[in-house]
């Protein structure tokens, strides 16, 4: 039986109302759900439900094992089209920092299609992860073909830079790139290492690069959170100059 929506937007807004008024703080944790279900002298699962309100609004996020916290004020991200990764705005004090996870893969299911290549072709996966402090902001998986990717790239690494400057040396010239942009709810896997709830829609981007070839070079499959990304396209029409001699 689902709770009554009345009790779990009031509790809502009683607990947004103590955030924007400051009398909870960003980054200070919550009661438990135990002392706040007696608090408002509902169930547990309706508790729940209200936070699940709250955390698909981004105030607040779930760390398993810890608890709830107030979400420091969020960053939005513009995601430029045609341009690999994102544009933080404001340019900030804090850049946000990006994780790199490096893993030998083998092409299967979409990855098949988006890079045209056989079953089982070896891939490199970079599953890069960033983080606004020490909350997760958004993540990507960028996938190379094996013999385009550096053999000494360490397993774990701080920055994606590095990596890209080694993958530009070893790939001819991008002359194509094309992109899709989609909303839709994250997978659970998403969910959890990106600490959203799953009622909160992602932006899904995804980009395929080619050579002067035609050979896909390159795929990434980024996700960001719908409370904190824009994506921004620019077209230039092309114009005939004027004043040219005959």
């Amino acid at each position: 039986m689902q709770p009554m929506p009345s009790h779990r937007q009031a509790i809502a807004a009683d607990i947004r109302n103590q955030i924007s008024t400051g009398q909870i703080k960003a980054g200070e944790r919550l009661p438990s759900e135990a002392r706040l279900a007696s608090r408002y002298t509902v169930s547990t699962a309706t508790l729940r439900s209200a936070l699940a309100v709250l955390q698909g609004e981004g105030l607040v996020e779930k760390i398993h094992g810890k608890g709830n916290y107030v979400r420091y004020p969020l960053r939005r991200i513009t995601y430029v089209g045609g341009v690999r990764g994102t544009k933080a705005e404001p340019p900030a004090e804090s850049a946000l920092r990006i994780s790199v996870r490096t893993t030998n893969v083998q092409a299967h299911g979409q990855l098949i299609d988006l890079l045209r290549v056989p079953a089982d072709t070896p891939l490199t996966e970079y599953f890069c992860l960033s983080h606004e402090g020490e909350s997760p902001h958004s993540l990507a998986r960028i996938y190379v073909p094996r013999d385009l990717s550096p053999t000494d790239v360490p397993d774990e690494s701080p920055c994606f830079k590095c990596i890209e400057a080694q993958l530009a040396v070893l790939r001819p010239p991008l002359t194509e790139v094309r992109e899709r942009v989609t909303t839709r709810p994250p997978t659970p896997e998403e969910a959890a290492s990106l600490r959203i709830s799953s009622a909160l829609a992602v932006l899904a981007i995804t980009r395929v690069a080619a050579d002067n070839t035609g050979r896909v070079v390159e795929a990434g499959l980024s996700v960001l959170p719908g409370d904190r990304a824009d994506a921004f396209f620019t077209t230039r029409h092309m114009t005939e100059e004027k004043g040219k001699s005959e």
